[in-house]
Formats: structure tokens, sequence, C-alpha cells
């Protein structure tokens, strides 16, 4: 199945604490999340979006002190379906603290962008979708009070692109993967992101603990 590049997401859905029962993805599903800050020692999940790769957003708000969300949590630990993120490193671990649960299997595109994208030292989302997709992404609402208890449009709009695109993203960096001969190590740091997460939560966030 080859996922077109959108411009826009077709549609958002919004949920409240979990996503509703019987809904699938297929064999893969981009997932992002939105925080009230980028510390996980500190600041709570409030949204978590996800994507087919059909244009269709699916958005779960979460109250504060509010996790029970058995069918997210179920769908994060199913084996047969692979989670896609940029910047993977962050989002396992906030879902993990905020759902308790082990994020396998994974697939990070910006992992895959600075495997690949040798070239450049820009592997945001913003700059690998436009590069590899010719889309162009507002980044207006990334600092924005994600914890309201009534979300905007605006920002619903913006949690829905950061997803959307991730499938096609996939898509154009396992062609260069292969190409480079880099998709083995690529699933190696992929299946190592759990673990990398342990570090950061764990007080080694900021060591190389391979060094000297």
């Amino acid at each position: 199945m080859k996922f077109v590049a959108r411009k826009k997401p077709t549609a958002i859905e919004l949920h409240q604490g979990d996503l509703p029962a019987g809904l699938s993805f297929g064999a893969s599903v981009a997932v992002d999340t939105e925080t009230q800050g980028l510390n996980p020692n500190r600041d709570r999940l409030c949204v978590a979006q996800l994507s087919s790769g059909d244009g269709v957003c699916h958005l779960v708000q979460f109250a504060a002190g509010r996790y029970q969300a058995p069918n997210l949590t179920a769908l994060m630990a199913d084996p047969g379906v692979t989670k896609i993120f940029h910047f993977a490193r962050f989002d396992v671990v906030i879902l993990k603290k905020f759902l308790g649960v082990e994020i396998k299997p994974v697939y990070c595109t910006k992992i895959a962008s600075r495997l690949v994208r040798t070239y450049t030292d820009y592997h945001g989302l913003k700059h690998v979708t436009r590069e590899l997709l010719g889309i162009e992404l507002s980044k207006e609402q990334q600092s924005s009070d994600w914890a309201a208890n009534k979300l905007s449009g605006d920002q619903l709009k913006y949690a829905a692109m950061d997803v959307v695109n991730l499938h096609a993203l996939k898509e154009r960096l396992d062609i260069m993967l292969v190409r480079e001969s880099r998709m083995e190590l690529a699933q190696s740091c992929f299946d190592f992101l759990n673990v990398r997460g342990e570090l950061d939560t764990g007080g080694w966030g900021d060591v190389d603990i391979f060094a000297h």
C-alpha cells in the first residue's frame, strides 16, 4: 500500500480518555503526543494522536490524573502493529509513564532521517516533511496550552498534521535506508528505544555511557 502525503487531514476525531473500542489501524499506526512540557519527570501527558495513514487523525485527550485507557494501551502493546513516531525517544517514555505500557515494535522517522540524511543537520519533522514530501508544516501551536479543557481548532489541526504524513515519510526513508544498506542498523536503534528511555528517566539522559 502506497501512502499519500497530505497538506491537511481529511478528518479529525476527538476522543476523551481513550480510543473507542473496535477501532483498527491496520499493521502500522502513526503516533505522537502533546505534553505540558518536555520534561517527562515533571510534565504530564495531555493528548495522544494517531493515524493509519489514510488522512484521518484520532486524538485522545486526557484529563489530569485520568489515564485508564485500555484500548489505547492495548494498541501500543500489540506486537502485530508497528508504532511510527518522530522522535520516539520522548514519546515512548511519556506513554510508558502515564499508560504503564512498553511500546513495541517502534519505528522512528527521526532516527531514520539521521541515518540517511547525513548531508544535513536538520532532522526536525518540519524539515524532513518539507524535503521528502514537499509539505510545509506550521509549528505555531507547538508551544500552547495542551492541558486546556477545550482545545482550539488550530491545536487540533496542528496535532493531526504531526501524524498524518508519518506513513508516507516512513516509505521514503525506508527506500533511502535500503539504498544505503542501513536498514538493519536502523532496526537495532528502534529496538533500543525502550532501553534509551529507561536511561533518560534514570538520570543518564545527557551522559554518554559508551564514552571512555
